[in-house]
């Protein structure tokens, strides 16, 4: 649900819908999604306390920091600005999001190896349904950033924020 939050968010920020774009990104999400389990899994328990210690203060940062990005380039367009600019795809920023979003899967994976689950099967099955999920946020996203602009991209930035805190006060044991 965090990859398809963050898929909203990417879909605000098309003025046009770009297939290929929403493609993209819901591949990084599905792949991450999926291979975040397989990591866990090889690692092994060995490691599970400092995954489980550090994941949520990790996936906090990056997504506050991309949220705030988000806002602030919101704050200061200006109001009459049109922007007719065609979506430009940030790799980099997909990953960091991709990463945030998914780190938490390391433990899953550690989880898989204890209960020998069938690793294939699951790891596909969870990539899959969050590529599936994801393209559906970018064009749930896009719909409503392209009625709203600033006010979407301001909502988006502040919906990144939210899932980061939420993310680490889950990781911190308060909800």
């Amino acid at each position: 649900m965090d990859a398809f939050s963050v898929s909203v968010c990417k879909g605000l920020s098309m003025k046009k819908l770009n297939m290929k774009g929403g493609v993209i990104t819901a591949l990084f999400f599905g792949v991450f999604q999926g291979l975040m389990p397989v990591i866990g899994y090889f690692l092994g328990s060995r490691f599970e306390k400092i995954i489980s210690s550090y994941s949520h203060w990790i996936s906090f940062g990056l997504l506050a920091f991309i949220g705030g990005k988000m806002i602030l380039e919101a704050c200061k367009r200006d109001e009459n600005e049109v922007n007719d600019k065609e979506y430009k795809l940030d790799l980099k920023e997909l990953f960091i999001l991709a990463i945030a979003t998914s780190i938490d899967a390391l433990a899953v994976g550690i989880v898989f190896a204890a209960e020998k689950t069938n690793l294939i099967f699951s790891v596909s099955v969870i990539g899959i349904i969050t590529f599936i999920l994801s393209l559906l946020g970018v064009f749930i996203g896009h719909k409503f950033g392209s009625k709203y602009e600033k006010k979407a991209e301001f909502a988006g930035g502040t919906v990144l924020v939210l899932i980061g805190v939420k993310l680490l006060l889950e990781g911190l044991g308060v909800i």
